[in-house]
């Protein structure tokens, strides 16, 4: 069972769930993405993301039409296979289309350029087989938020998962 910390963008607080891999990710519509795909191959007994990137997922499997195989959405930096400001060590970058063919895959990917919900969609040229699609919130993708400690907003940084 996998611990998964959302941070809500509209309350401006981490909700914490708990979800067996065969079940949908929290705010996902339709179970449309499961706790397995976006794990993928990390090893991480906790996992990451914001509201606003599962809303956006939401709304790109709503306007493609059909179902997204995503082959992986999280990993942890020490996982690899990804540079040092990869959006998928913040939980809102997504790997998907492996399965689908070119013609399928370059719908995906201007579905995902023209839906206005993502920060980032990858050129073909650089994710050939895939399509990644990314809803960054900053620079860096170091997982970092700002929660409300008290009525009159004073926040605090917090890092999550940070240790080994």
């Amino acid at each position: 069972m996998a611990k998964i910390l959302v941070f809500n963008n509209d309350t401006n607080r981490m909700e914490t769930y708990y979800r067996e891999e065969n079940q949908a990710m929290p705010y996902n519509a339709n179970r449309s993405l499961t706790v397995g795909e976006f794990r993928g191959s990390s090893g991480s007994p906790t996992l990451w993301t914001t509201k606003r990137a599962m809303q956006s997922f939401n709304t790109t499997r709503y306007l493609y039409g059909s179902a997204i195989p995503v082959g992986f959405a999280f990993k942890r930096p020490w996982e690899g296979g990804h540079g040092s400001q990869s959006q998928h060590y913040a939980g809102v970058a997504f790997d998907a289309g492996q399965l689908l063919s070119s013609t399928q895959r370059n719908r995906l990917r201007n579905t995902a350029i023209n839906s206005g919900v993502w920060s980032y969609v990858e050129p073909a040229n650089l994710t050939p087989t895939w399509v990644h699609f990314d809803k960054r919130f900053r620079e860096t993708s170091l997982w970092n938020c700002w929660i409300s400690t008290n009525k009159t907003r004073e926040y605090k940084h917090i890092c999550i998962n940070c240790a080994r």
